[in-house]
């Protein structure tokens, strides 16, 4: 039977409508997936927070501190804060001023590590820090240590400043005062502070993202706003957020994998196991839950452990490739097995995101197992990739030399001096070889 256009007409309008509808729902939770998923230390929120990615471009000539503090920023943003701390220590030493002295805080916030946080403090006061940044700064050690009386009383009296609506945006999340962290965020969003801007931003796309959810629990919501207080860098405040979902909902499994990334980052490696094995026995394929377990167990000294998870995450296509590569080799030394690092590397190496840092680590393992033919193989390789780059035949040079090529060695020296007379490690090079 042929329906009439009167009715035709409505009903056709009303299947679009639908498939729109379902089309955009399916959008918002493939997004909803992406975000929960701690995919990158490069590009996820969740690693990173909002902050632009670094990579490893560091040149010979640069200034000492400034050198420390980018080193520091590549593995903080790899989420190896112990030795992230390390290189801001020395930037801090090498009179890297405030910049420096900032990045030390955020290090030592991750860490837990209050006695050197309040150290740190005095010494950006002394050096002239903005008020209102000494105050967000006293503010989150005051919430981190559990002392909300004492900040709600500081922020209350504090002049209007970005730094005071994040304040009182943090301690509203902390109290489920669901109303004035929305308005404090409205009004750090408004300021002229770039990053607090960047990380409320963030933490309102949690309240935008639970509304898309009509039936969604409270639970939802608090999982939302811990994943986004993870994205910007405040996992002792998700925390406590995040174990009260996990008591409630026994198998709420995102929660398990924000509450066992979040206990990894915080160094507390025997809780982010049990979480992360929890959050395993829910979804054992996903990768990203197989790559946080590995480095639960790294955490733990049980290398083997790590290296069997990294692979498993590895065929399950975790990304970026080369950041489980990378790990893979760091632990594969860690337990002498400097062939299986090799062979990480040597594939890491093949990867179009491969850095000139991947390449050093792999000739420098192929040297040490006197593959001296391997090294200068992937040198030329490297100065293939960075054509216009000193640090490649410095490289190149490094491999050449330990093959006994010393002509070929000099040659690429003097490239690099070409491409950069201020390039110092290249000049030493060819000194020593005089």
């Amino acid at each position: 039977m042929k329906l009439p256009p009167r009715i035709l007409a409505p009903m056709l309008l009303a299947f679009l409508c639908a498939g729109a509808l379902m089309v955009f729902l399916w959008w918002q939770l493939k997004e909803s997936t992406r975000l929960i998923r701690p995919t990158t230390f490069e590009t996820s929120g969740l690693l990173g927070g909002p902050a632009a990615p670094v990579t490893d471009t560091i040149s010979g000539d640069e200034d000492a501190s400034l050198l420390h503090l980018r080193r520091g920023d590549i593995l903080a943003q790899r989420g190896e804060w112990p030795e992230a701390q390390e290189e801001y220590e020395k930037s801090v030493e090498a009179d890297g001023g405030l910049p420096a002295l900032r990045k030390l805080a955020q290090a030592q916030l991750q860490r837990r590590d209050i006695k050197g946080v309040r150290g740190t403090l005095k010494k950006l006061k002394a050096e002239g820090a903005r008020a209102e940044d000494v105050l967000l700064l006293e503010i989150i050690i005051l919430l981190r240590t559990g002392e909300i009386v004492d900040a709600r009383n500081i922020l209350l009296g504090a002049e209007d400043s970005p730094q005071k609506h994040y304040g009182l945006a943090l301690l509203g999340i902390i109290e489920g005062n669901h109303a004035a962290v929305t308005k404090e965020l409205e009004l750090t969003i408004g300021g002229w502070d770039p990053v607090l801007r960047s990380y409320a931003r963030t933490l309102q796309a949690a309240y935008v993202e639970f509304s898309l959810f009509p039936e969604g629990s409270p639970l939802h919501l608090t999982t939302l706003l811990a994943r986004a207080l993870a994205q910007v860098q405040e996992c002792e405040i998700a925390l406590p957020l995040l174990v009260q979902v996990t008591g409630a909902k026994d198998d709420y499994r995102d929660a398990w994998i924000v509450q066992g990334y979040c206990e990894l980052t915080t160094e507390r490696p025997d809780q982010a196991l049990a979480s992360l094995e929890h959050a395993y026995a829910l979804d054992p394929q996903k990768p990203e839950i197989q790559y946080f377990l590995a480095r639960a167990y790294a955490g733990l000294y049980e290398y083997d452990n790590a290296i069997t998870f990294l692979e498993y995450a590895l065929s399950n296509g975790f990304e970026p490739k080369n950041e489980v590569r990378r790990l893979i080799a760091k632990n594969a030394l860690k337990v002498g097995k400097p062939e299986l690092a090799l062979k990480a590397y040597a594939e890491a190496t093949t990867e179009p995101d491969a850095t000139l840092e991947t390449f050093e680590s792999a000739i420098g393992i192929a040297v040490s197992l006197k593959k001296t033919d391997d090294a200068v193989l992937q040198a030329k390789l490297a100065v293939q990739k960075w054509p216009d780059d000193p640090r490649s035949y410095d490289l190149f040079a490094s491999a050449a030399m330990a093959a006994g090529k010393n002509e070929e060695a000099k040659k690429a020296l003097e490239k690099a001096l070409e491409l950069n007379p201020r390039y110092m490690p290249a000049r030493e090079k060819l000194e020593k070889m005089k």
